[in-house]
């Protein structure tokens, strides 16, 4: 079985969902199993397997099985992916604005 491809698309679906995103807060303090990911939410762990599953697909999680626990960490690949896309559009809108200073800095040749 092939792993799904990462897309922006993905990344932003998967950060849409305020239960995921809490995951990637309590992620971002460092490694954790998912037992204690799961402990305060109040939703199942069968629930929370779900959703890091989604974070996963998306790049955004990595989880790990050592024994019986698995360990979930944040991956770079997702939010790589969309820190690019934002500084693309970044890029396209500072342009844009930049034309248009430009443009209303010139004068009219109108009133000459």
């Amino acid at each position: 079985m092939t792993a799904p491809q990462i897309t922006i698309d993905r990344v932003f679906q998967a950060l849409g969902d305020p239960t995921r995103r809490a995951l990637v807060e309590k992620l971002s303090q460092g490694p954790i199993s998912v037992s204690q990911l799961a402990q305060p939410l109040s939703i199942t762990l069968a629930a929370v397997v779900q959703h890091l599953q989604v974070l996963e697909a998306s790049g955004l999680v990595q989880t790990e099985k050592v024994g019986r626990v698995r360990t979930c960490r944040l991956d770079a690949t997702g939010f790589s992916l969309a820190e690019q896309w934002i500084a693309d559009r970044r890029a396209l809108w500072d342009r844009r604005l930049d034309r248009l200073g430009d443009l209303l800095a010139e004068p009219d040749a109108e009133l000459r």
